[in-house]
């Protein structure tokens, strides 16, 4: 924390920093002076800031530094604007809800790196150098040239070199699985996944009166033997894999396995669709399916799982032209672009590099939360230490259904292998999303809550919550 400057005269605040030539930007250690100020209670809830020119002319700094500061304070929660008043200290923020949400899997804040400021530069950017007329137009389905350049450099990493017209951009993963569903399948088809998966494709395949027949898995992930038997048997319009760190079990297949399935879809004439949204955020994950059988897979990589949800992009590699057509068809059936603002920001991030560097500190993030995890859950971690999540396997004593009551009652989410069943029957597990809770001291108290409560048994809590 940067030392506090002698007080020059009255007018001077007490809290004002000496800036280090060296380490952190200026802004933050402004910012990091004005959090340790109200912690210690130098500056007090109602306590008015100096202007932020003056402030600027104290610490011998531009006014964009202090600009930069405040908005910073701002975003902790520390200043709140009062118009032609001023800036003044804001009073602590009430929590409304004490629910830690272990629920949702969302990439968790990104280590060493200023999102509002990659936001706000990466939004300036693309208004200066776009039409804002064609920002706020309709599109064609599928991305823009510069869209579809950003997707294929977005897939070099999985797949080297791509023709940037065998990507498609699409609002979302979710969308991707549902305009496969409707392009490869027919009402009444049957889907192929595994006995524990994605429930998006479960939400899909039942409003578009598809069905799905789980096929056996072991560690390794989707059995090739009881894929190709289950294609002879059902004839299905196409096989779902989530096949690196897979949701919610967070097993990757290795690629010998891969090469397996890739070649039984070849065989069996089946189409794939390989549904990755973690790759980026594996260690040393192996080639894609779609790497083995190209013109079988439809490929799809979201942008939500490794940068942020709000962008809602995902690239489909589809290299059949024929196939890519009734994509685009059944795409322009009810999603008829992706929102041109949020497309453009995703291809400024990806070809400025920006996104690289978002990318790398949400894995970096990721890990140091796994290792927290490990740490907490102790024996019962069973997790890669990557990704996004923690598939836990419960005591006897538990079911997945029984614990998300009470955890909930105790002010956890969690989310139950029930969610994820394909079939009728169930592992007793839970998966554990490392990334929703954005502080790291809450996700810890979240995680020792849940290992205080795995280790009492149901008939220790009330009947009413049980």
């Amino acid at each position: 924390m940067s030392q506090v400057k002698t007080i020059q005269d009255e007018n001077s605040p007490t809290w004002l920093p000496r800036l280090a030539a060296h380490g952190e930007p200026r802004f933050l250690q402004i910012a990091d002076a004005l959090q340790a100020a109200v912690t210690d209670g130098a500056l007090k809830p109602g306590d008015r800031l100096p202007p932020q020119r003056q402030l600027a002319a104290q610490l011998d700094v531009d006014l964009t530094t202090i600009t930069r500061a405040y908005d910073e304070a701002r975003r902790r929660n520390l200043l709140e604007g009062r118009g032609a008043r001023g800036t003044y200290v804001a009073a602590p923020k009430v929590e409304l809800t004490s629910i830690l949400d272990l629920s949702m899997n969302t990439p968790p804040p990104p280590d060493g790196v200023d999102f509002d400021d990659l936001l706000k530069q990466g939004l300036s950017q693309v208004l200066m150098r776009a039409n804002n007329e064609l920002l706020m137009t309709y599109h064609l389905a599928g991305g823009s040239d510069s869209d579809r350049k950003a997707g294929a450099k977005w897939l070099e990493p999985m797949f080297g070199h791509l023709d940037s017209r065998q990507v498609v951009v699409c609002p979302g993963a979710q969308a991707a699985i549902a305009a496969s569903m409707l392009a490869l399948t027919e009402p009444g088809d049957i889907i192929l996944a595994e006995p524990t998966t994605y429930p998006g494709l479960r939400a899909a395949a039942t409003q578009f009166g598809r069905r799905i027949v789980a096929v056996d898995v072991d560690k390794h992930g989707m059995v090739p033997e009881m894929l190709e038997e289950a294609c002879r048997r059902h004839k299905p319009g196409l096989v779902y894999l989530n096949p690196t760190l897979q949701n919610p079990t967070a097993t990757t297949i290795p690629e010998r396995r891969r090469k397996e399935l890739a070649g039984i879809a070849k065989r069996c004439n089946v189409r794939i669709v390989e549904d990755d949204p973690y790759w980026l955020l594996a260690d040393a994950p192996p080639p894609p399916v779609a790497t083995y059988a190209p013109e079988h897979v439809h490929y799809i990589a979201t942008l939500s799982k490794c940068l942020t949800p709000g962008l809602r992009v995902a690239f489909v590699l589809i290299r059949d032209p024929h196939q890519r057509e009734r994509f685009l068809a059944a795409l322009r059936s009810f999603a008829l672009m992706v929102a041109p603002l949020t497309a453009a920001l995703a291809t400024q991030w990806i070809l400025d590099g920006s996104a690289d560097r978002l990318l790398e500190g949400v894995r970096n993030e990721a890990r140091l939360r796994h290792r927290m995890a490990r740490d907490i859950l102790a024996g019962r971690y069973s997790g890669f230490g990557d990704g996004l999540h923690v598939w836990l396997e419960l005591p006897a004593y538990w079911s997945p259904s029984q614990l998300a009551r009470v955890a909930d009652g105790e002010g956890i989410a969690v989310t139950p292998a029930e969610a994820f069943a394909t079939g009728s029957g169930s592992v007793n597990a839970i998966r554990i999303s490392l990334g929703s809770i954005k502080d790291r001291g809450r996700l810890q108290a979240g995680l020792q809550r849940l290992s205080h409560l795995l280790a009492r048994r149901p008939e220790s809590f009330s009947a009413a919550v049980v």
